[in-house]
């Protein structure tokens, strides 16, 4: 049975209600207005707008035909007062400069948006300091957390966890939901596809000291490339940028590898171009790979090799697997994401080692 006692609700972003009254300020349409216009109790408007297939389809739409008519939106802070629930959730970056990020954020909005929620984002800077700030700032306004290539320490994130729901992407820390790569098969691929070429002697361009990621991928580079009688050198850690790459150029020819395997795409890219300001002819004196397969990898020359994340998908499913949680449900589990080569032009049979000068 539907109730007619009025809620205490809000207009549009910003504006509060008088309950008592239900008046107008600032001239936003409150949720009275609404009631009013659709013939309907306040309260019955709120159920319909706030939480959808609680009544009759007919009497829903009819509301919502007079919110869109009023221009009305509930404001999520001032509900929060009531519910303890903000509707609102962050994704927390690593470096929204890097294209890497696009997809996931893309990702993240779409399945948010798809349960109402509104996202919001901040960066970290590829900083845990910074990220440790930013969520410091972020948790009292929201009902849980994306952290997307964190850079926090595992303990620290086990207490944000204690706090708010929190799911990682691309980082894994016991007891908190992560959706993964699966980098196994990613890094086969890329081994198999170099020594295929005739490879024997490989550089691991690394990513920051503090990436999970890149320790992985390493781990998983050392251990294929025992097993095929490959060489391999660790060359970082490095800023995983494009000047990042740039610099490290000189250690990777003073390796005499015959191909790098960088930590991501922008490393890739960059140490390319130091290499053809060098005159070092990539890729028939060094082969170049990369990860993530990022916006741009294909319009380099020569277009680059990299192995393909499933980076929208990972933001859908962890906001998804998120809010799976916030309303009560059992989130699927979280299986690792497949990885995929792209073999483009940044690759070839070796010809003879790169070197200095």
């Amino acid at each position: 049975m539907q109730s007619d006692e009025p809620e205490d609700e809000v207009g549009a972003a910003g504006t509060s209600v008088d309950a008592s009254r239900g008046q107008r300020r600032n001239g936003a349409a409150t949720i009275y207005d609404v009631a009013e216009r659709a013939g309907v109790a306040p309260s019955t408007v709120s159920r319909a707008l706030s939480k959808p297939g609680r009544i009759s389809a007919a009497t829903e739409a009819k509301i919502r035909a007079a919110a869109e008519e009023l221009n009305f939106r509930f404001n999520p802070m001032a509900r929060a007062l009531h519910t303890g629930r903000t509707q609102t959730i962050a994704l927390v970056l690593a470096d929204i400069t890097n294209p890497v990020v696009f997809g996931i954020i893309r990702g993240a909005e779409k399945a948010a948006s798809a349960e109402g929620y509104t996202l919001i984002i901040a960066e970290s800077q590829e900083s845990g300091d910074v990220e440790a700030a930013a969520v410091s700032r972020i948790l009292p306004s929201v009902d849980g957390l994306v952290l997307a290539t964190s850079r926090l320490a595992s303990d620290r994130i086990r207490d944000i966890a204690v706090e708010k729901p929190v799911v990682l992407i691309n980082r894994a820390v016991d007891d908190v939901a992560a959706i993964l790569p699966n980098v196994s098969q990613g890094v086969t691929a890329l081994l198999d596809h170099l020594d295929e070429l005739g490879h024997r002697s490989l550089a691991y361009l690394s990513g920051p000291q503090v990436s999970w990621m890149s320790e992985r991928r390493w781990e998983n580079l050392l251990e294929g490339a025992e097993s095929r009688g490959m060489g391999l050198v660790e060359i970082g850690p490095n800023v995983p940028t494009i000047e990042g790459g740039r610099a490290a150029l000189r250690r990777v020819l003073a390796a005499r590898v015959t191909a790098a395997v960088a930590f991501n795409d922008l490393i890739a890219i960059g140490l390319m171009k130091a290499a053809a300001e060098s005159d070092v002819d990539v890729p028939n004196r060094l082969s170049v790979t990369g990860f993530d397969d990022i916006f741009g990898s294909e319009l380099v020359v020569p277009a680059l090799t990299t192995v393909r994340s499933e980076l929208e998908l990972a933001g859908q499913r962890a906001v998804e697997h998120l809010l799976a949680g916030l309303a009560g449900r059992t989130p699927e589990a979280t299986d690792a994401l497949s990885a995929e080569l792209v073999i483009r032009m940044s690759t070839a049979a070796p010809a003879e080692p790169a070197v200095v000068g």
